[in-house]
C-alpha cells in the first residue's frame, strides 16, 4: 500500500528555515502530482504547495516566495524548503498525493513550530 513518511520538522525561530522530506513507497511516484498540506491547531487542512509529474510547481499565496517544493523521482522523494518561517506557519505538515484541487494524505506528518 501507499506509504508517505514525512521528516525534517522541528522548532525554529521566526525568520528561520527548515527542509521537509517525504519518502514515498507503494506507488509509481513519478506518475503522480504531489503536494504538501498542513494543519494548524484548531484549523482545517490547508494546501501549501504542489508539483506536477513534469515538475511544474504551484504555491498557496501564504507561502509564495518563501517555500520551494521539489522532487527526486529517482529516489521517490518529495521536498519542501521553507524559508523566512513565521508563527503562522506552525502546523503539522503532510505529504500528499494530488494537487491543490484534489489531494490525499496518509502519513503521520511532521511538526513545524515557529516560535521565539
Amino acid at each position: 500500500q501507499v506509504q508517505l513518511v514525512e521528516s525534517g520538522g522541528g522548532l525554529v525561530q521566526p525568520g528561520g528555515s527548515l527542509r521537509l522530506s517525504c519518502a514515498a513507497s507503494g506507488l509509481t511516484f513519478r506518475a503522480y502530482a504531489m503536494s504538501w498540506v498542513r494543519q494548524a491547531p484548531g484549523k482545517s487542512v490547508e494546501w501549501v504547495s504542489g508539483i506536477t509529474r513534469d515538475e511544474v510547481t504551484d504555491y498557496a499565496d501564504a507561502v509564495k516566495g518563501r517555500f520551494t517544493v521539489s522532487r527526486d523521482n529517482s529516489k521517490s522523494m518529495l521536498y519542501l524548503q521553507m524559508t523566512d518561517l513565521q508563527p503562522d506557519d506552525t502546523a503539522v505538515y503532510y505529504c500528499a498525493q494530488g494537487s491543490r484541487w484534489s489531494f490525499e494524505y496518509k502519513g503521520q506528518g511532521t511538526q513545524v513550530t515557529v516560535s521565539s
